[in-house]
């Protein structure tokens, strides 16, 4: 009996312990007709469609369309430093862009100039042989040339029609190749200012330049300054090492005509008129009697050259050539770039308050002393 009602106690106490785990049991059971697989365990984010360009917004967009054009640049130079020393290979890296499909890149002389052996480096990785056509110190512009057809050329803006607070992106290789095609964004901080930078043939006035706070570093040098049209507005040159968020750009205006020139003739022969000008801004510092006016005052200028030549002098503020208005010496550099070395301009003057005009024959821009 006894056996029996122990028995009895064993059942109920099981049939507690099933009552207790099965709705956890059932809980857990999958629905009908429903296998586990792989793919329960994915992560949502994993499964979500890949996000259009435009959900980027604007500056997404302008980098997707830029980015092809923009290019690496490695570039070798050999140095010796006397007869008795031996050979110094000098490696650089900087950036440019293609400016044209036949294989027409923009960079810095910085960059480009006197170097022995040019390498640039497409978006997709593919490397060519390129060869410096033009470059110019004082400008810190140069052309290097690879041979190619159909390369995805940049839309070029006007640098004249920019705004302080406009935002703007720098694309570019800094720091390296490894960092390539690297982007920053930011706005113009301000516009023509002037920098003096050293060079080898000594200290150089950049005038006229792009400021913005957009992160330039060493590498950046020679790649595009953009806005949001995707139009390239600037070339990237200098920054201020001692500051945060102070870098400078060519405008684009005063590197059309050379491109110009080249599209059309294959090459560009600087032409050269002799003075040295400034802005009003700039000619403050030097000319602080009477009413100061817009065009390039003449603070200096060569006795051989063309301007003297023709008979301007120290003093005479430019203001026309030709038919074109001159504020800047950035214009007066983009009116004398867009005609040909031994063609003939009108330059018109302000000389004591009297205006007069004089016909110039430009020359070829030599090494002058």
């Amino acid at each position: 009996m006894k056996k029996r009602q122990l028995n009895m106690l064993y059942v109920m106490i099981i049939a507690c312990i099933a009552m207790i785990f099965l709705p956890a049991c059932t809980a857990q059971r999958r629905p009908e007709g429903r296998q586990l697989n792989y793919e329960d365990h994915r992560s949502p984010l994993s499964s979500m469609p890949p996000r259009d360009i435009a959900d980027g917004g604007a500056i997404a967009m302008v980098v997707k369309e830029l980015s092809p054009s923009v290019v690496g640049i490695s570039t070798k130079q050999i140095s010796r430093e006397n007869l008795f020393s031996g050979q110094e290979t000098v490696e650089g890296v900087g950036s440019g862009v293609i400016v044209h499909s036949k294989g027409y890149i923009l960079t810095n002389d910085h960059v480009a100039g006197g170097a022995d052996e040019i390498r640039v480096i497409l978006h997709d990785g593919k490397e060519l042989e390129g060869e410096v056509k033009w470059t110019d110190p004082t400008l810190d512009l140069a052309i290097v040339k690879v041979e190619g057809e159909g390369l995805p050329a940049a839309k070029l803006g006007e640098s004249e029609r920019l705004l302080v607070g406009e935002p703007v992106i720098a694309i570019g290789t800094p720091l390296g190749l490894q960092f390539q095609h690297t982007v920053t964004a930011g706005i113009i901080s301000a516009l023509d200012r002037t920098v003096q930078v050293p060079t080898e043939l000594g200290e150089n006035f950049m005038e006229d330049l792009i400021q913005t706070d957009a992160s330039i570093n060493p590498g950046n040098s020679g790649g595009p300054l953009i806005n949001l049209s995707g139009e390239v507005i600037g070339i990237n040159t200098v920054k201020v090492t001692s500051a945060e968020g102070i870098g400078f750009a060519i405008p684009i205006d005063v590197a059309k005509p050379i491109i110009s020139h080249f599209v059309e003739d294959e090459e560009f022969v600087t032409p050269y008129i002799g003075i040295v000008g400034f802005d009003k801004v700039m000619a403050s510092y030097y000319k602080r009697d009477g009413r100061l006016e817009d065009g390039v005052y003449v603070v200096d200028i060569d006795p051989r050259g063309p301007a003297y030549k023709a008979g301007i002098r120290v003093d005479d503020v430019i203001t026309r050539i030709n038919d074109r208005r001159v504020t800047k010496m950035l214009g007066l550099r983009t009116a004398i770039y867009s005609y040909h070395v031994g063609d003939t301009v009108r330059v018109t003057v302000t000389r004591a308050g009297q205006e007069k005009t004089f016909d110039m024959t430009l020359e070829e821009k030599k090494d002058r002393s």
